[in-house]
């Protein structure tokens, strides 16, 4: 069963790989948003290290062409849920992950200050793995009562709050089947 530290930010069990591309969020900000995202490294391959390379600034240009354009990128995401389910952090949920970019929720700019990032390795167009539905449905559960401004309804994509700017998580993310799955895990009220 996934868990919820508050006092260090971190899950378990997931594999922990501490990004330096984060720092504290804004005083007096309560976390009341969750942004999928969709990453693969080189795009449209799954696997290997180059994810947690980027998001831990080691990404070695020469290992592909696409990635001198990224290699330079100071990202992160609090967050990944590899194809099969496997669960990587690489920020403390309590920290200000830097994966939003310039980003806009209702009315409120700047979405890295009050949002957790979870990325799934997947792309636009091939769909997201069934483990991948179960983890993030699994991590939602662990946290959802640490951070009450977090609400169901506040979970959107990359695309939904950078229109025109992000695409991810794509198409190929089936949001009734997060619903099914968020559906099946609520917990039994008595």
């Amino acid at each position: 069963m996934l868990s919820y530290d508050s006092r260090s930010g971190w899950l378990t069990p997931a594999r922990h790989c501490p990004s330096p591309n984060h720092d504290a969020r804004p005083n007096g900000v309560a976390v009341s948003l969750l942004v999928v995202h969709g990453i693969s490294l080189p795009p449209g391959q799954f696997g290997g290290p180059y994810i947690d390379q980027l998001f831990c600034n080691a990404l070695e240009p020469e290992r592909h062409p696409f990635f001198a354009s990224v290699c330079e990128l100071r990202v992160s995401a609090h967050a990944l849920i590899r194809r099969d389910g496997e669960l990587v952090q690489y920020v403390p949920l309590n920290c200000r992950a830097w994966h939003a970019g310039l980003s806009r929720f209702q009315g409120r700019e700047g979405c890295n200050a009050f949002s957790i990032g979870i990325e799934l390795e997947g792309t636009d167009r091939q769909s997201y793995e069934r483990a991948q539905y179960q983890k993030l449905a699994a991590v939602y559960r662990a946290i959802e009562n640490h951070f009450p401004a977090l609400q169901a309804d506040c979970l959107v994509g990359h695309s939904d709050i950078s229109p025109g700017r992000k695409s991810d998580p794509g198409p190929a993310f089936d949001w009734a089947c997060l619903r099914r799955h968020l559906a099946a895990s609520q917990p039994e009220v008595h």
